[in-house]
């Protein structure tokens, strides 16, 4: 690889930053970080590979990154593409068979391994897997008026155990197994996240997503809150809108055994390695003072 040609100053700006981040290094070593990769930062190929880059240093310096994904945008255009109407309920779409088609081809095919082949392409070893490989999270239906839409009863999630334990990065579209009859079904990209993240213990779970933080009734983005604060502001109306299914997953990961969540700007450079490896961090981080509890998981 050719190296770019660096002032001197640059270069020792470089090495302090590395040095800087030792304690970091030596934290994050050997932990699990479950990492929700969605929004803006999709479409873009140049987003697509820093974040592929941040992902494999991660995996390269010890930590053991788990991408989850969405895919909205594409799931959009493939439905407009074939005809297929969109209905919705209290705003929410309703996933019908011939959607929920739609949605594993597009989810578990196209973005899936486009994530993928952007991780080997950094130099990373990375495979690419569904909800419903190895019946990893398997669902019921979360509202019967949206159709194919599902949340997360049982999670068996010791084939990424095994994937990162080999040290290859797991990719996994949130598609998953209905409970009763083996229905497919399309799960909030971000639910999964948080459902994979507490199953795991992880240490940490990044949603990353296309606004600042969590912000209080000033309208500044906090940096350290708690589940109790998160409620609070719920009940107050300050947490509002995109912001609370959001904030419910990491309250969710965070009762199932995650140490913290962080709510990060996924368009920030490098929003990961800000968040672990610096003292600046990323977002808003939300972490419980009580003693972690041990989830129900069947392997």
């Amino acid at each position: 690889m050719q190296k770019q040609t660096l002032t001197m100053t640059d270069a020792i700006s470089t090495a302090k930053m590395l040095s800087e981040a030792l304690p970091y290094l030596q934290r994050f070593s050997g932990a699990v970080v479950v990492v929700k990769f969605g929004g803006n930062a999709m479409g873009d190929d140049a987003a697509m590979a820093e974040f592929a880059r941040d992902i494999v240093l991660m995996r390269q310096v010890g930590v053991n990154p788990v991408v989850v994904h969405g895919g909205g945008p594409m799931i959009n255009d493939m439905l407009n593409k074939l005809g297929i109407e969109s209905k919705f309920v209290r705003g929410k779409r309703v996933t019908d068979k011939a959607t929920v088609q739609v949605v594993e081809m597009i989810l578990s095919g196209l973005v899936n391994k486009r994530i993928v082949q952007a991780i080997m392409d950094a130099g990373g070893r990375a495979v690419g897997i569904s909800g419903k490989d190895d019946d990893m999270m398997v669902c019921v239906t979360d509202d019967p008026e949206l159709g194919f839409v599902g949340r997360p009863v049982e999670m068996n999630v010791q084939v990424l155990r095994d994937l990162y334990g080999a040290g290859i990065i797991p990719v996994v579209a949130p598609v998953a197994t209905g409970m009763a009859d083996n229905e497919t079904f399309n799960v909030n990209g971000d639910t999964a996240a948080g459902a994979i993240a507490g199953a795991l213990q992880a240490d940490r779970l990044l949603l990353l997503t296309d606004v600042a933080g969590v912000k209080n009734a000033a309208g500044e983005v906090m940096t350290q809150i708690t589940p109790e604060e998160i409620r609070q502001m719920t009940i107050d109306g300050v947490i509002a809108g995109g912001m609370i299914p959001k904030t419910e997953t990491a309250l969710m990961a965070i009762e199932a055994g995650t140490r913290a969540v962080t709510i990060l700007d996924g368009r920030i450079p490098n929003a990961c390695l800000l968040e672990l490896f610096t003292d600046h961090g990323a977002g808003s981080q939300i972490r419980s003072t009580a003693p972690r509890v041990t989830p129900r998981v069947k392997r």
